[in-house]
C-alpha cells in the first residue's frame, strides 16, 4: 500500500495544530455540515468550507508533505480549515474517496510536487550566482571567530571576579549584571554563551541549594570558554560540538540515512524571542534516534510538523558534532502504513549509562533520548518516579513533567503495571514524552 491509503487519526491531526485556538477551531470544522465538494486521492484531500463571506474557502492538503493551501486569510500553519478537513477524513466523512480533484486543487498539487521534485533531482552545473565567494565566507568566519574569542575571554574574567567576590553577593546584585554580560556576548556574536549567562543569572535566589547549582553551571561555562579558546587542538567531532554550543551553526553534512521513521514525540518550547519545536524520530531499520528542530518567531508556531505515532518513509541527514542527534529531513517524507513500534527499550540502569556516555562526548548536554522498558510509575517522597518492575532502580520525573497532563495519561495507561516509555534523561530527571502498553505495542500514546 502506498501513501494514498494512510489515514491519520483525529489525535494525530490535532497534534499538527500550532496552538490551542487553532485546535479548537479545527475541531469545530471537522463535521460534514461545514463542507461541500470534498474528496481525496493520490495522497491529497480537498474540499470547500463555508465562511463568513459568500465564497467558500478552497482547502487542499498534501498528506505526503504534509503541506496545505487555503484561500482563507489565516497565517497559521496549518490553518483551522486544513485541520477540519483532515479531521473530517479521519472520521471517514470525506465524500467520493478516490475521486478526481478539482482544477484548483490539481494546479496547486502539481506546482508543489513539481517544486519538490525539482529540488530533489536538480542536475547540471550550479548557476554562477549561486556560488558563494569562498574567500569572503572565510574572512567573515574569521572575523566572527575573533569576536567570539574576545567574548569568551571577557566572560572568563566575569566568572573569575564572581568567584573572587563570593557567590553570596550575586543574590543582592540582582539580574542586571548578568543581562549586561549576556548583551556583551550577543555583541560578540556568541548566542550560545549569551544563553548560558542568562541561565546563570536565573539561579541566585532560586531556592534551597542555589549556590551549589550556580557553582556547577559556572564550572560548565568555564569549561566551554576554555574549550573554545583551544578548539583548534580538539578532535574534530568534539570541536564541532564546542562550536555549536557557543552559537555557531553546524552543517548537516553527515551521511544521509534512508529509513522508515517512527514519529515518537513533538513539543514546543518558547521564550520572548523564539518558539522551538522538537520532533523525535526513530529509524525502524537503522535503530537511529534523530532530532528535528524547527523555529518560529515568538508567538508563532514553526512550520515543520509531523503527527505523533505515524510512520514516515524518507531520508535524514545528520549534523556534525559529537552526539549527531540533530538531523535535517529530505525533500519528501511520505506516510506509510504500519505500526510505529517503540525503540529498543532497557532498564533504568541502561538509560543512565547511555546518558553518561553521551556526557563524555558533550559535557554541556542537558538530556539524552532513552527508552525505558518494563517500568512502573510510582509515588516517592520527592514526587513521581519511574521504577524498574523489580524495584532495583528508579528515575525521578522532572518538575516540568510532573506538572504536565501527560503524567495522568501515563498513570492511566500503566494502571499500576509495567509500560514502555520514551523520553529525555538528564541531570534534572526524566521527562516522559511517549508511552506504549504491552497490550498495544504499536499504538503510541503522546505525553506532551
Amino acid at each position: 500500500m502506498n501513501a494514498t491509503g494512510v489515514r491519520w487519526t483525529a489525535e494525530q491531526v490535532l497534534a499538527l495544530a500550532p496552538d490551542d485556538v487553532s485546535r479548537r477551531a479545527g475541531s469545530k470544522l471537522g463535521t460534514t455540515g461545514s463542507w461541500s465538494g470534498t474528496g481525496c486521492g493520490d495522497g491529497a484531500v480537498w474540499g470547500l468550507c463555508g465562511g463568513s463571506g459568500s465564497t467558500p474557502y478552497r482547502t487542499v492538503v498534501d498528506t505526503t508533505g504534509p503541506a496545505h493551501s487555503c484561500t482563507c486569510p489565516s497565517r497559521e500553519f496549518p490553518c483551522e480549515h486544513a485541520l477540519g478537513l483532515l479531521l473530517l477524513r479521519a472520521a471517514e466523512g470525506v465524500a467520493r474517496e478516490g475521486s478526481a480533484a478539482p482544477d484548483w486543487a490539481v494546479r496547486w498539487l502539481a506546482e508543489r510536487r513539481g517544486r519538490t521534485a525539482g529540488a530533489g533531482h536538480r542536475t547540471g552545473p550550479v548557476p554562477r550566482r549561486a556560488i558563494a565567494d569562498p574567500g569572503a565566507a572565510r574572512r567573515r568566519a574569521e572575523r566572527r571567530a575573533t569576536l567570539i574569542t574576545s567574548g569568551a575571554r571577557e566572560l572568563e574574567q566575569r566568572l573569575a571576579d564572581l568567584l573572587r567576590g563570593g557567590l553570596a553577593s550575586t543574590e543582592q546584585a540582582g539580574h542586571a549584571p548578568w543581562e549586561e554580560t549576556a548583551a556583551r556576548m550577543v555583541d560578540a556574536q556568541a548566542p550560545g554563551l549569551a544563553a548560558r549567562v542568562r541561565e546563570l543569572g536565573a539561579i541566585p535566589g532560586s531556592g534551597p541549594g542555589w549556590p551549589v547549582r550556580l557553582l556547577e553551571e559556572c564550572a560548565l561555562t568555564h569549561l566551554l570558554n576554555r574549550a573554545w579558546l583551544a578548539a583548534d587542538r580538539l578532535p574534530g567531532p568534539f570541536a564541532a560540538t564546542v562550536r555549536t554550543r557557543v552559537g555557531l551553526s553546524a552543517p548537516a553534512d553527515g551521511v544521509p540515512v534512508h529509513d522508515h521513521w517512527s514519529v515518537l514525540a513533538q513539543y514546543d518550547t518558547s521564550d520572548a524571542r523564539l518558539t522551538t519545536r522538537r520532533i523525535w524520530l526513530h529509524g525502524t531499520t537503522s535503530e537511529r534516534t534523530a532530532l528535528l528542530l524547527s523555529f518560529g518567531a515568538a508567538g508563532r508556531a514553526p512550520r515543520l510538523s509531523f503527527p505523533v505515532g505515524t510512520l514516515l518513509d524518507g531520508e535524514l541527514t545528520p549534523h556534525t558534532g559529537s552526539g549527531q542527534l540533530r538531523a535535517e529531513p529530505g525533500e519528501r517524507f511520505v506516510p506509510v502504513p504500519g505500526p510505529a513500534a517503540p525503540p529498543q527499550a532497557g532498564p533504568v540502569g541502561a538509560a543512565l549509562d547511555a546518558y553518561g556516555r553521551a556526557l563524555g562526548e558533550d559535557p554541556w548536554l542537558d538530556s539524552w533520548p532513552v527508552t525505558l522498558g518494563g517500568v512502573v510509575p510510582a509515588r516517592a517522597a520527592y514526587g513521581w518516579q519511574l521504577a524498574d518492575a523489580d524495584g532495583r532502580e528508579a528515575l525521578p520525573l522532572t518538575s516540568v513533567a510532573q506538572s504536565r497532563p501527560g503524567l495522568w495519561r501515563l498513570l492511566a495507561l500503566s494502571g499500576g503495571g509495567p509500560v514502555t516509555v520514551f523520553g529525555e534523561c538528564g541531570h534534572r530527571g526524566f521527562a516522559p514524552l511517549a508511552a506504549w502498553s504491552p497490550e498495544a505495542p504499536g499504538e503510541t500514546v503522546p505525553l506532551v
